[in-house]
């Protein structure tokens, strides 16, 4: 299948010291959403997937794998009112909730980005990015059980630890990713970063944090000879207990020797092999992805996918500088599945050969990750306000579920196996 001519909507549009430093970088492909706890005895859970509607300020609960079908919804701001309210009284508060508006939200408010459930499976935990905030909503009650308000007014990407007891939240104007108790909402701990924090990633063994900042995404100053503009963009490996920054990587040097000086050092969604010996990321402004050796830390291969002939070459168009953005791995790591977003198509890449599958028709996907069963890539049609589930082994469309208005992060997480949804 060939990727889609007509747009479904108009677009806004060095070494490493030893091989325990390797492990710095290294990243489970897959993070347990809530990982296991005791308190799991107390109560049934079932495995599920939390589809964070950005828009809409709502999440969807879907089935992990088979039909995918949808089980309820979480009103992510049930405390909405009180936060514009608060917004509207704080004049810097206020500039920044409209200019995301204006900006990264194309025109729309942006009221959850990531999300994820406690251990125990009671709570949804999400970041608001026009709130500023990161607040945990009881599944029971649909009330906010705490709300933690996040360094310069925008939070962004999350990631959770292994155990499941520490999400790490990235403030995108406040160059800082705190580290919060994901049961209380309790500060543990914060870092720097570059400009623009982004992804987050735990290392398996939950041992360190991985922050990619991407810079300023949100100008048009998109043209190659305008880069310097973006800011610092580098990745930090920062130790997950003291929160102190051990290491800073920038990939323009490596993608430079590579001799890819045209493409941006800007890392985007990435994902490891589970060997953890590599680094698979997309950047701005490319149809394709990057494979980094973590060992000789060098990059070992670059990947450039289809364009759609209906996509534009004009970066100013690109949503937030990505052309590309999405990227899962299968769980044998034979296979990567890349959400091509402004190209309007998903595809499963043959990882051992950089040869991608069929290109599966997707409006503007933004974001892809695992079944719970670890036979498809789920992908969030934004364009089309559903998600598609695609097979790892034949790269063929499975199935697609409505969901609310303009889907982005996807999910794994625990629920008590009775919800069906929360009030209001």
């Amino acid at each position: 299948m060939h990727a889609a001519t007509t747009p479904a909507r108009p677009r806004p549009h060095r070494r490493l010291r030893s091989i325990a430093a390797a492990a710095v970088l290294a990243a489970g492909a897959l993070a347990p959403a809530a990982g296991a706890t005791a308190a799991h005895a107390a109560a049934p859970l079932r495995e599920v997937m939390f589809v964070g509607n950005n828009w809409e300020g709502t999440a969807d609960v879907i089935k992990s794998s088979g039909d995918f079908a949808r089980i309820g919804r979480v009103n992510v701001v049930p405390d909405k009112s009180q936060r514009l309210t608060a917004i509207y009284l704080n004049p810097i508060n206020l500039a920044v909730f409209l200019g995301i508006r204006a900006t990264a939200g194309e025109g729309h408010d942006q009221l959850v980005d990531d999300l994820y459930s406690t251990p125990d499976g009671s709570a949804l935990v999400a970041s608001r990015p026009s709130f500023g905030d990161v607040v945990s909503i009881d599944l029971t009650t649909g009330k906010v059980r705490w709300r933690f308000a996040v360094s310069g007014y925008r939070a962004d990407h999350m990631s959770v630890s292994p155990d499941g007891t520490k999400v790490a939240v990235s403030a995108s104007l406040g160059k800082v990713v705190h580290v919060l108790d994901i049961t209380t909402g309790k500060q543990l701990g914060s870092f720097a970063t570059g400009d623009k924090p982004h992804e987050n990633i735990f290392t398996r063994d939950g041992r360190y944090i991985l922050n990619m900042s991407i810079g300023n995404v949100e100008t048009d100053l998109d043209d190659p000879s305008q880069d310097w503009t973006k800011g610092d963009r580098h990745i930090t490996v920062a130790d997950a207990s003291t929160y102190k920054v051990v290491k800073t990587i920038d990939m323009r040097s490596r993608l430079d020797a590579f001799g890819r000086k045209d493409l941006s050092n800007a890392i985007r969604p990435a994902v490891l092999s589970p060997d953890e010996s590599k680094l698979y990321f997309q950047v701005s402004f490319f149809n394709g992805l990057v494979e980094y050796d973590m060992a000789t830390d060098k990059i070992t291969r670059v990947k450039t996918l289809p364009k759609n002939p209906a996509t534009g070459d004009d970066r100013t168009t690109f949503v937030n500088d990505s052309r590309h953005h999405g990227l899962s791995m299968s769980p044998d790591g034979s296979r990567l599945c890349v959400a091509g977003t402004m190209d309007d198509y998903a595809t499963v890449v043959n990882r051992s050969t950089l040869q991608e599958g069929p290109l599966v028709t997707a409006s503007k996907p933004y974001w892809a990750t695992v079944s719970g069963d670890g036979r498809a890539c789920v992908i969030s049609e934004s364009g089309a306000d559903q998600v598609t589930a695609i097979d790892f082994g034949t790269g063929q469309k499975i199935t697609s579920v409505p969901v609310g208005d303009h889907p982005q992060r996807v999910r794994l997480a625990r629920i008590p196996s009775t919800w069906t949804g929360t009030p209001g």
